[in-house]
């Protein structure tokens, strides 16, 4: 190894160790964002003011809403090495990740993750209900998962039951999904899921538009969904496939980012509860992101990337000039003035 390339590498390590805060929805479309920005106590997002005068931004990640892969999930991957140079949107291989690590599965492999869920039917379309609503048990999971098995087989496709996603979603490993781009379940849930289905755009899309609407009249009649109206719990009446692709050629599972990503304000989004979205950013200002500006003040090197529908910008620590520091303390913008862009 040259000197070059062992300074590269202890480089990309180093860089890879920064402490990383990654916060999705931090900004989002609906209605009701901006008016409970603006109610918020500045205390609710002090921390997160102060945390952002000692840094600058370094990426920025210009899309629109419209993308398959949402902002968060593409500042993750690039993070972990698993973007590739492609960086096909739609095509970010979570599943992949999680087959070679948890079943030691062939790098060059294509997998995908199948999640069981609940549409809602409304007049004409219907509306993806959160998974973790069904509180699906793994003993029901199992009974699922060998009902659907000889159909998916019939497609070249393995489905895998694995402890570590636990029982709301599987592994699914099959050559169709190699170049076949999903949405993440993050741009679909409370939404149409019609605009966010493979279609008819390729012979594999086909095949798994197919798949679903076989699996959904399994589902219809299978007994385990008798079992659970008994109980007054929701059917599992229909599947989301995602995260689907193969591992880049370069993928190396050691290199990882040092990043934390918070989920607090995507589930009150989710929930369309407001409340709790104001509560979510009060305590994580006390909470995850007082941690990361005391180790900033410190004298660490850390990271803080922002996300919303469209966008999303990562900053790092910064020595700024006294000028821009008294600047900033002097005329503070609203946080909400900034995350509008996102």
């Amino acid at each position: 190894m040259s000197a070059n390339s062992a300074t590269s590498s202890s480089s990309s390590r180093a860089h890879s160790a920064l402490p990383h805060l990654l916060i999705p929805f931090a900004a989002c479309s609906a209605p009701a964002w901006l008016p409970t920005m603006q109610a918020l106590p500045r205390d609710s997002t002090r921390n997160l003011s102060r945390l952002l005068q000692g840094m600058k931004p370094i990426r920025t990640d210009e899309g629109d809403a419209h993308t398959l892969s949402p902002p968060h999930e593409r500042a993750l991957a690039r993070a972990q090495g698993l973007l590739g140079d492609a960086g096909v949107d739609g095509l970010i291989p979570w599943a992949a990740s999680d087959a070679a690590k948890h079943l030691q599965a062939d790098g060059q492999l294509a997998w995908a993750w199948i999640t069981p869920c609940h549409w809602a039917m409304g007049r004409g379309h219907a509306t993806l209900s959160d998974p973790a609503a069904l509180a699906l048990r793994e003993d029901e999971s199992r009974a699922l998962l060998t009902a659907m098995q000889p159909y998916f087989e019939s497609d070249g496709i393995t489905l895998h039951d694995v402890d570590a996603p636990g029982p709301q979603r599987w592994l699914a490993e099959g050559e169709l999904f190699r170049s076949l781009p999903t949405a993440s379940l993050d741009r679909v849930l409370g939404r149409n899921v019609d605009a966010w289905l493979p279609g008819a755009k390729s012979v594999g899309a086909k095949k798994i538009t197919l798949l679903q609407n076989e699996m959904q009249m399994l589902l219809y009649t299978h007994p385990l969904n008798d079992e659970r109206a008994a109980r007054r719990e929701l059917p599992v009446n229909s599947i989301w496939i995602s995260g689907t692709g193969a591992l880049p050629t370069d993928y190396a599972p050691a290199a990882k980012a040092n990043i934390n990503v918070t989920r607090s304000l995507a589930q009150a989004v989710f929930a369309d509860d407001w409340d709790a979205y104001a509560q979510a950013w009060a305590q994580l200002d006390g909470g995850a992101v007082a941690q990361l500006l005391a180790r900033q003040q410190a004298g660490e090197a850390v990271r803080l990337t922002l996300c919303g529908e469209r966008s999303a910008q990562t900053f790092a620590s910064s020595q700024a000039g006294l000028f821009a520091r008294i600047s900033s303390l002097l005329a503070p913008k609203p946080i909400w003035d900034g995350l509008q862009q996102l």
